[in-house]
């Protein structure tokens, strides 16, 4: 089964080596350029795993982890957070809004897969 991986992203640079990257390993990708977008191709794509960064306009990343955290159908849907940002509170705060995992950019192509295999696996979709 191939993994629906959703990317939220509002660096248009980013979305590219995303999707490169994650095409390249073999998942179907679905881009997203801020957490409206997000939430709208959520529910368009059914991804396996979401893969969304912090700092983004109309609709953050904590605020995108919230709203589909907040959806009965996406209570266990692995959330990546792939951010420039690495303060603990940070963390602290996205883990409380239902993050799966963090990575800090940029991020290592083999680490990426195994972290999106790992979550993927941990939920029985893999």
């Amino acid at each position: 089964m191939t993994l629906r991986v959703l990317a939220v992203d509002d660096s248009r640079t980013m979305r590219n080596l995303l999707s490169a990257a994650l095409h390249q390993a073999g998942f179907d990708v679905h881009l997203a350029e801020d957490g409206e977008d997000g939430l709208q191709k959520l529910l368009e794509t059914g991804p396996d795993v979401v893969i969304t960064d912090i700092n983004m306009p109309r609709l953050d990343g904590f605020g995108f982890i919230e709203a589909v955290r907040g959806s009965h159908n996406n209570r266990n849907l692995p959330i990546l957070v792939l951010t420039t940002e690495s303060a603990p509170e940070l963390k602290a705060r996205a883990r409380a809004a239902g993050a799966t995992g963090w990575i800090v950019k940029p991020f290592d192509e083999v680490k990426l897969v195994a972290a999106i295999e790992r979550v993927a696996v941990s939920r029985g979709e893999a």
